[in-house]
């Protein structure tokens, strides 16, 4: 356990290690972003480790105004708080473990040069996960196929064939850490997205049982339709809860823009548990990063496009990472059935095997 006088020392490598990726050396100005009374310590940690680095580190600490929602986005202590957004847009990295995501205030960090690391998960799931070279260099060859095709296509037994246009957003690789200025990343990670053009996403989208349901940190359980034309969602039909809940809870938002389709993309980290939450002792303490990078995984979503570019700013976003399904670029399949089927992006053990079979 970690307390105000004592850093785990297991906490203490996980923290030094990964600043190390993100190339944090001597002299640089570092601000762990934190919220008073949560995730103590990963703080402590985080400022041991910066310091061991020679980082010239700073606790900012800053109150909540509203109560923590996980599943609502961009909604976070730095609103309106000029002076604590000032001191983040000094500092060479940002590390943020309040929630910055899909928030006009992040991206104006980031227009600042400075780099962010979020990090939410406990200190098990982040040695879990712990990012490597390889799979950077996967998500990063990922990322670049995305940007040369014009067309996304996914598929599933279920009855999924829905269609996506591509060109008009860019698309971002998140392996886990950042060393690159104005770059954001989440720590642990390992997965790739884009955004459908304005208008082009069409077709429908059935999630199936043992598919995820990341603002509930729960599995569907009965088949769940959406109809999608012109890039939003026209209906959502299901006989069971998990249609009924999905429904009230973009409803309850009272924003149309809820019902966008939001990022696509697919998960490339072995290390990723899709069963994390069915194994864990208690998912309220986790966050949600097993689900949306595990391999093989596509990446539905709805709502907020803000994070590459566009201007859909709602808090109601819905992470829906999907199993067994069938991806394309263009006219290069990516994914067989929830098998990552491109030599280049396996995984370690992947590759092995297919060499072995040869």
């Amino acid at each position: 356990m970690v307390s105000d006088f004592v850093v785990d020392a297991e906490a203490l490598a996980v923290f030094e290690d990964v600043m190390r990726l993100c190339k944090v050396k001597a002299g640089e100005n570092v601000v762990v972003l934190s919220a008073p009374g949560e995730l103590l310590g990963h703080v402590h940690a985080l400022m041991m480790a910066l310091g061991r680095l020679g980082a010239r580190a700073m606790n900012l600490s800053v109150s909540r105004t509203q109560p923590v929602a996980a599943a609502v986005m961009g909604r976070h202590p730095l609103v309106g708080h000029a002076l604590a957004l000032e001191t983040c847009k000094k500092a060479d990295m940002v590390v943020d473990l309040v929630g910055l995501l899909f928030s006009a205030e992040q991206l104006e960090i980031q227009a600042a040069g400075t780099r962010i690391l979020r990090i939410a998960e406990p200190l098990h799931i982040l040695k879990q996960m712990f990012p490597t070279e390889d799979l950077r260099r996967r998500c990063e060859l990922a990322r670049d196929l995305i940007l040369k095709s014009k067309k996304l296509r996914f598929t599933s037994k279920h009855g999924t064939d829905v269609t996506y246009g591509l060109s008009q957003y860019t698309a971002i690789a998140e392996y886990g850490y950042t060393d690159e200025p104005g770059r954001w990343d989440h720590f642990p990670s390992g997965f790739v997205f884009t955004q459908g053009n304005d208008g082009e996403v069409n077709g429908k989208v059935v999630l199936a049982p043992g598919d995820v349901i990341c603002a509930f940190k729960r599995y569907v359980e009965s088949p769940v339709t959406f109809n999608i034309e012109n890039g939003y969602i026209t209906s959502i039909t299901g006989e069971g809860a998990s249609a009924e809940l999905i429904r009230n809870y973009i409803a309850s938002f009272q924003d149309p823009r809820g019902f966008a389709i939001a990022h696509i993309g697919f998960g490339l980290n072995e290390r990723a548990r899709w069963d994390q939450f069915a194994a864990s002792r208690d998912p309220s303490k986790e966050y949600v990063m097993n689900a949306l990078a595990f391999y093989g995984n596509v990446l539905f979503s709805t709502g907020p496009n803000s994070e590459l570019g566009g201007d859909n700013d709602t808090p109601c976003h819905m992470d829906l990472p999907m199993r067994g399904c069938s991806l394309w670029l263009d006219d290069l399949q990516i994914l067989d059935e929830g098998r990552v089927v491109v030599p280049e992006l396996q995984s370690p053990a992947d590759r092995l095997a297919q060499g072995a079979g040869r």
